[in-house]
């Protein structure tokens, strides 16, 4: 369309012409879709669908017998589980798991992977084999493993605590060290995941940043603060995200293996306790209403987390 021909034409006749110069601008894309249908199925199939289901039982009464009928209680689980202190006493477990995890998924992880950084040769090959072979060890075999090292009357743990004069310690008898034990423990078992990711993240950073930091004469330390960590950041806060939401999920293995919740529920967390409830006492209503507690509180600090890492993560664009 021409200058002339564009200011004879009327304003109706310039938007049908700019239309039709982008016919497939507002036309829908089914492609895309197809891709994604066996994914959003998936996820509908095994994740939103019985979170529907976890929901309604909330509010119902049953023993999980097909036979059995489901009566309709409305709040009184979740004000009867409330009021339990067991319930208490697992969210605070919870929350003990949670922040007690971060030295060993975030923090030292970080620090091993900037400081073996430069590492070549044999030396790395170690560092690499011993950082990660508890990650490659099936949980449950880790728990039997830490059991043996830690039994109260012949485990290497207590022997070698006997040769150096100490008391025993009952690791995983004792009310005041099972919690610290298995915390340690599944931290310990997150080292090597964890350092996997920042050795990843640190050696994508571009190196012309430190060598124009060494150049203008900065020490490792003004590196390490001023250009690897703001780098980092999108990695840390990932992994941080991943420890407040997973942190306590990840525990269940050991707990069920090595204390079963004990001794006197000191290491019950909210997740072993909606595992009793639902599958050894076999009161469905109780467990899907702590499951919808864990799941409102996750979800909330889920939100916080994704509103950090947009506000705070450094991206290298």
């Amino acid at each position: 369309m021409t200058d002339i021909q564009a200011d004879i034409a009327g304003p109706a006749e310039l938007a049908g012409a700019r239309t039709s110069a982008r016919p497939g601008r507002e036309r829908f894309a089914l492609s895309p879709w197809l891709y994604l249908t066996p994914a959003l199925l998936l996820l509908m199939v095994w994740t939103y669908i019985p979170l529907a289901e976890a929901f309604r039982l909330s509010f119902y009464q049953w023993n999980m017998l097909p036979t059995a009928p489901q009566r309709f209680v409305g709040l009184t689980n979740y004000q009867r589980l409330l009021a339990l202190p067991e319930m208490r006493n697992a969210l605070w477990n919870t929350l003990y798991y949670t922040i007690g995890l971060f030295p060993m998924s975030v923090v030292i992880p970080l620090f091993v992977a900037i400081w073996t950084q430069d590492l070549g040769g044999r030396a790395r090959t170690i560092y690499r084999a011993m950082i990660f072979v508890p990650m490659i060890i099936a949980p449950v075999v880790a728990a039997v493993l830490w059991r043996w090292l830690l039994n109260e009357d012949q485990g290497l743990v207590t022997l070698s605590l006997q040769a150096l004069g100490l008391a025993r310690i009952g690791f995983l008898t004792d009310p005041h060290y099972a919690l610290p034990t298995l915390t340690w423990i599944t931290g310990w078992k997150l080292i090597g995941f964890s350092t996997l990711l920042f050795s990843a993240a640190n050696a994508g950073i571009n190196p012309s940043y430190i060598e124009a930091a060494r150049i203008d004469g900065a020490s490792r330390w003004r590196i390490i603060r001023d250009i690897r960590l703001p780098l980092l950041s999108p990695t840390i806060l990932l992994l941080s995200m991943m420890t407040v939401l997973f942190g306590a999920q990840w525990s269940f293995a050991y707990i069920n293996v090595l204390t079963n919740g004990g001794p006197l529920k000191s290491t019950t967390n909210i997740f072993y306790l909606l595992w009793e409830y639902g599958f050894q006492t076999l009161s469905a209503g109780w467990s899907s209403a702590a499951g919808m507690i864990a799941f409102a509180g996750f979800a909330l600090l889920a939100a916080f987390c994704m509103w950090l890492t947009k506000r705070f993560a450094f991206y290298d664009n």
